[in-house]
């Protein structure tokens, strides 16, 4: 199994930024010490007392020289919001300042505020999303291509670089909604899968949907999955459910906030994500503990991600280390180094 460390670049209120980006490279550069995989980055746009990570491209650069061994992941790009043939250059840029070490998610995001800020509807997020993916697998295979959209329209270009990887970085696509996974499925791309705005429990039945649409099209042996999960590690179980509690529930709260806002374009849409925001606004951390996250002992973390292998099939994790934004940087690299040490040594 691979693991890798998942980070917003957080920057909570009271921290300036200079502090919130120093702090995250050096988690990031601690990952790679510590013996982590991968790392991976965030799009998060317009988010204050969020993050800083509106750029997971430029990160990435910055990592390729900071960094020698670890992959350099993106969770996700926000596909949506990027115009795809200069997006296709700085992928393949990234590509070969990594020398190869890029591993490139993809998402379209739901947080209607993200599209909001860039005057984009939410209602199109994924027939861009759509478009926007199959330009970028054009701009990487084919010397030149042309391309006729609903949105984009392009005649006899030849986007440079081509990638380091060929044909491109492996791509991930994330899932938040039912429909989504049956969709994921039958493209025959690997899966990235999140229990934030869902729970363990809905995520199960979701990632079946993902298999029959992958045996529906026809695709051979079985599709891979992703899993990024909020985990914490302490010495005691009471260090590991108290350490992480408030961070953890201000950040369901704020992203049932977020769920809330609505561009007013799409009825059902809007109908679907209220109903995750209600339920996310109602959470327990007893309800967080049991379906949102994986806090505990070094023991006791195993034993609940052995448990979580077997039920969703997961090949690699992307442990999201300090939920929220708000736990103290040294509790964060005490936890990274429990599971370095302790944990994925068992997991293997």
């Amino acid at each position: 199994m691979e693991f890798g460390l998942f980070t917003e670049f957080q920057c909570p209120a009271g921290m300036s930024e200079t502090v919130a980006f120093a702090e995250s490279m050096a988690q990031m550069r601690a990952a790679e010490d510590l013996g982590f995989d991968a790392v991976w980055l965030a799009e998060i746009h317009f988010q204050k007392d969020r993050s800083v990570l509106a750029s997971p491209l430029v990160v990435a650069g910055a990592l390729a020289t900071w960094t020698r061994r670890v992959k350099i992941g993106i969770a996700v790009q926000v596909l949506p919001l990027s115009h795809p043939l200069r997006l296709a250059e700085d992928v393949a840029t990234v590509d070969h300042l990594t020398r190869g070490r890029l591993e490139f998610g993809v998402g379209r995001s739901g947080l209607p505020g993200h599209y909001a800020g860039f005057n984009i509807p939410y209602s199109e997020s994924r027939e861009r999303f759509l478009e926007t993916l199959e330009i970028l697998i054009k701009a990487w295979t084919h010397e030149r291509f042309s391309h006729a959209g609903r949105h984009f329209h392009f005649h006899d270009v030849c986007v440079m670089p081509k990638p380091f990887q060929r044909p491109h970085p492996p791509l991930r696509v994330a899932a938040t909604t039912e429909e989504t996974y049956p969709l994921v499925g039958r493209m025959g791309l690997p899966l990235f899968v999140a229990p934030r705005t869902i729970s363990i429990s809905d995520l199960e039945r979701f990632v079946r949907g993902y298999h029959e649409g992958w045996t529906a099209a026809g695709h051979t042996g079985r599709g891979d999955i992703g899993l990024s999960m909020p985990v914490y590690v302490a010495a005691t179980e009471r260090q590991a459910r108290e350490e992480p509690e408030a961070s953890t529930m201000h950040f369901f709260r704020a992203i049932s906030e977020a769920l809330k806002k609505s561009d007013g374009t799409a009825a059902q849409t809007d109908e679907a994500r209220s109903a995750r925001a209600g339920r996310l606004a109602e959470l327990t951390y007893a309800d967080v503990l049991s379906e949102q996250a994986v806090f505990g002992t070094p023991e006791a973390v195993v034993d609940r991600l052995l448990e979580l292998r077997e039920a969703l099939g997961f090949s690699s994790l992307s442990a999201w280390m300090n939920p929220g934004g708000q736990i103290p940087h040294e509790r964060v690299l005490a936890s990274m180094r429990l599971f370095a040490e302790r944990v994925a040594p068992r997991l293997t």
